[in-house]
């Protein structure tokens, strides 16, 4: 479960997942249209948030900006990039995507072996430059998931890029833990995500997480689910109980009644 992937798999995930993105974004007729219920933005805004995020990991791997400290303040830096948008034609939109995408994928490709680390303000750990695509990637596939909902059109979910999502959320994790507000009691979790090899294990312990842990004590709970709709839990457009009831997950283990309290372990990544 701790081999790592080569950034090459992050890259053609990335560029494959912007590509259907725009693909989805350039077809709608009405993108003034509101999301819903869930966010205030139009599909415009939403599209305009996400062609503004590769220029934003490419200032992160540069180390001329860094990961708030607390995951609450992303929303902040969100509302200023739709407030700095030039434009809200989802069209020119799409196109600044996949050219600041192209810019950022190349730096990464051109790594050496020493990965630059994006840093996370007041934390030592930061983020791997890489793997941090699958973060975007993520991005990326929740909000065309939003945005086709709204529209009615078709968007898959493809269960390859979930475990590079999963990778790239783990990184930010720990770092946020500490901000979450009440502390949640000692548990230990083991994740599979179905019809792959991969497994994580998530050890809580006075207030901090551990990821993958060399040594950890037997998992409490164990939680089967499909790799789609474990990116739509981890990204809260999915209910874990909805996904249990659904067949999409199965818990078991010591203390079943951990499942529905997993998520809300975890900061949110996305407005």
């Amino acid at each position: 479960m701790n081999n790592t992937l080569s950034r090459f798999a992050y890259i053609d995930a990335a560029r494959s997942t912007a590509q259907n993105f725009v693909d989805l974004v350039c077809s709608i007729d009405n993108p003034d249209a509101s999301l819903g219920r869930r966010s205030k933005w139009t599909i415009a805004e939403c599209v305009g948030h996400v062609a503004s995020e590769p220029s934003r990991y490419l200032d992160l791997a540069c180390g001329a900006t860094a990961w708030p400290s607390r995951p609450s303040d992303l929303k902040d830096i969100y509302a200023k990039q739709i407030a700095n948008l030039t434009t809200r034609d989802v069209h020119k939109l799409a196109a600044r995507l996949l050219d600041d995408l192209d810019e950022l994928l190349d730096l990464v490709g051109h790594f050496g072996a020493r990965v630059p680390v994006m840093p996370v303000e007041g934390d030592c750990r930061g983020v791997r430059a890489d793997s941090a695509l699958g973060i975007l990637i993520g991005k990326m596939t929740v909000h065309g998931h939003d945005i086709a909902r709204t529209v009615g059109a078709h968007w898959e979910l493809d269960p390859g890029v979930a475990p590079l999502v999963a990778r790239g959320r783990h990184q930010l994790l720990p770092c946020w833990i500490d901000h979450l507000g009440e502390a949640s009691p000692d548990a230990t979790f083991e994740i599979r995500f179905r019809g792959t090899d991969e497994r994580f294990v998530y050890q809580f312990a006075d207030g901090h997480l551990e990821i993958n842990p060399d040594e950890h004590a037997d998992p409490d709970l164990y939680v089967s689910v499909k790799p789609a709709a474990g990116v739509l839990i981890g990204y809260g457009r999915m209910s874990p109980i909805r996904a249990l009831l659904t067949g999409r997950a199965m818990a078991w283990g010591p203390s079943p009644w951990l499942a529905t309290h997993l998520v809300k372990r975890f900061a949110p990544l996305d407005a």
